[in-house]
This record gives C-alpha cells, sequence and structure tokens, in this order.
C-alpha cells in the first residue's frame, strides 16, 4: 500500500536559500547540487551504484554577477546546463556500460550551442512564423497568437517525450529527485519509506522555471506590437535572458517559502506542469536519488542525516566509493 503524501501545506516553510539543494534526473540517475559541491549518481546495467562527487563552491562566492538580483538568474541557468550536460554524458556512458572519455568543456559549449539554436528555431522563430499568417495585421492578435503557439508547442514537446520509455524512466527519476529533495529539506529521515510520503514534484523544479520563462514572454513581448523580422527576432534572444532572470527570482522566493498563498500561487502553474515530466519512482530509483544526495552534501550535513535515522547503508557505502574509500558493490 502507497503511504499516503502530504500536500505543499504539509512542507517545511520558509527554507533557508543557502541550504537548498536542486538537482536534475539523469540517465538512470539523479544529479544532485548541494552548496558545497554536485554529484551524479547512476545505476549500472549490473545493479551496482556508482557515484561522481565534484567540489564546487558557492557561485556567488566565485562570481561577483551571481550576487546581483536579476543577473544572477542568467548566471546560475548558464553554469546549471553546463553541469546537467557533464552529468548526462557520464550517466549515459555508465548506464550502457561504456568506458568513454567524458565531453570536454569546447565539446558541451557546442553542444549548448546547437540546443540553444533549436531552441530559439522551435520555440521563437516557429511560433512568429504561425502568429504571422494568423493575425493579420494586428499587433494584439500577433503577440497573443504567438505567445499561446509558444506555450502550446512547449507542452506538446514535453508530452510527446514522456511517450519514449526512456524518457519515461528519466521522469520517474526526476520524481525520485524532487521526493528526495522534500524530505531533506523538510528535516525528515532519508529513508526509502520516508521519502515515498513526498510528492514528485517540487516548486524550485527547472520544468516551474522554463514555464515561468514562457508565460513571462507573452507578457514582456505584448508591447513590442508588430515589429519587423530583424527586431522580432533579435527582441526575443535579447528579452529571453531579461525573461530568465525575473524567472529566477520568482522561482528562488516561491521554492523557499511554499506554503504562502502567492509563492503557492506562483509555483501552481509549474507543479500542474510536473504531472507531465515527473512519475512517482520505485524503490531502487528511490535509493539512487538519496544515494546521490548523501554524496553531495559536506560531512556536517550527512552527519545531520544521519542523525535523523532511516538512512539507506547503500548510501553511505556510495558515499565512501565517491570519495575513494571503498569499492562500490553490487549489494549497494
Amino acid at each position: 500500500m502507497t503511504p499516503e503524501r502530504p500536500d505543499y501545506e504539509g512542507l517545511t516553510s520558509p527554507i533557508d536559500p543557502a541550504k537548498t539543494v536542486g538537482g536534475q534526473a539523469v540517465i538512470e540517475g539523479v544529479m544532485m547540487r548541494a552548496p558545497g559541491a554536485w554529484s551524479v549518481t547512476v545505476r549500472k546495467p549490473d545493479d551496482t551504484i556508482v557515484a561522481q562527487r565534484h567540489v564546487l563552491g558557492r557561485l556567488a562566492d566565485r562570481n561577483r554577477a551571481a550576487r546581483i538580483p536579476f543577473v544572477r538568474g542568467i548566471v546560475v541557468l548558464w553554469e546549471s546546463l553546463s553541469l546537467g550536460f557533464r552529468a548526462l554524458s557520464w550517466s549515459a556512458e555508465i548506464a550502457a556500460g561504456e568506458e568513454e572519455q567524458p565531453l570536454s568543456k569546447t565539446q558541451i559549449g557546442w553542444t549548448m550551442a546547437l540546443a540553444f539554436a533549436l531552441f530559439a528555431g522551435i520555440f521563437i522563430v516557429l511560433p512568429a512564423l504561425a502568429a504571422g499568417a494568423l493575425s493579420g495585421q494586428s499587433g494584439i492578435l500577433f503577440n497573443v497568437s504567438e505567445g499561446a503557439i509558444r506555450l502550446a508547442l512547449f507542452i506538446a514537446y514535453i508530452w510527446v517525450i514522456g511517450r519514449s520509455a526512456e524518457i519515461g524512466r528519466v521522469f520517474e527519476y526526476h520524481g525520485a529527485e524532487h521526493m528526495s529533495i522534500h524530505a531533506y529539506e523538510a528535516g525528515e529521515p532519508l529513508s526509502v519509506e520516508s521519502v515515498r510520503r513526498y510528492p514528485p514534484e517540487h516548486p524550485r523544479c527547472g520544468t516551474s522555471f522554463l514555464l515561468i520563462v514562457v508565460l513571462g514572454s507573452i507578457i514582456l513581448f505584448s508591447f513590442f506590437g508588430r515589429p519587423g523580422w530583424f527586431f522580432l527576432v533579435t527582441s526575443r534572444l535579447i528579452g529571453i535572458p531579461v525573461i530568465a532572470g525575473i524567472a529566477y527570482e520568482l522561482l528562488r522566493w516561491s521554492g523557499t517559502r511554499s506554503t504562502g498563498w502567492l509563492a503557492r500561487a506562483l509555483a501552481a502553474p509549474g507543479i500542474w506542469l510536473q504531472k507531465l515530466t515527473t512519475r512517482v519512482p520505485d524503490e531502487s530509483q528511490i535509493e539512487v536519488a538519496i544515494s546521490s544526495l548523501v554524496v553531495a552534501l559536506d560531512d556536517e550535513m550527512v552527519d545531520d542525516v544521519i542523525g535523523r535515522g532511516g538512512l539507506p547503508g547503500s548510501a553511505l557505502e556510495v558515499r565512501r566509493a565517491a570519495f575513494g574509500l571503498t569499492p562500490p558493490t553490487a549489494e549497494a
């Protein structure tokens, strides 16, 4: 019998932004980002759980721009994309049982540039072309239909890729990541049973961020009327980073005050959309997410987690292996 899950009224609030953790689902695993390090943990075909840990100080200490409100969102987004590509690359190799050289910074840069170009073509140029054909000479109708088409494309894209069995498993790990973070930030034990009680959606999810960007673009670009093609494309390319900076601040604020009515209202559309991007994981996937979180945390944080009780021994084994203290075992 599946344990009853608390809704967002039952989650601890407020959350200290300096102690929050984030993450991302990868191929057969989870990437977790803690204040002082990030980790990626994957279950191999032989059922062994393996992890990498990378020390990474707080972005605000490494980049002055990350201290400036509205600018820091752009900096955080770029670094998150970079770390995400690295984690995905490694997880794909491990999940397939391959031993290959990880992507270089140059390869990651080109991959991100290609991804951005595809994003611009599909979610900026294509909606504008379609809106131009539908709206006639009306500037208001053009902006409304462009935004509606962009939003529809975004939701349709998520729905279509979710039909794939492989992406479906990634969505399950996505849910495991969120549930583990919920339990950790609520001060609950990081046992599989405790984590299973929490919802697979999370107000600070990147899905919510993207949705805020899409909705924000509808509002911002409505002030531009119906410009020529050069200004239209340029304004969208410049405007999206501006919207991203605003979206980050809104998401950061609402994510640390999850029980306030305004924060809940801001988070609600993203939570609804996460019904498409997250799924309830099984116990083995939750075990991987817990392990990834334990690997990313520093010693003091891990001591706190151990003190709560219920932490799977396999998670500590994976942490020791990631630190080079013991080899991973098939039982981990």
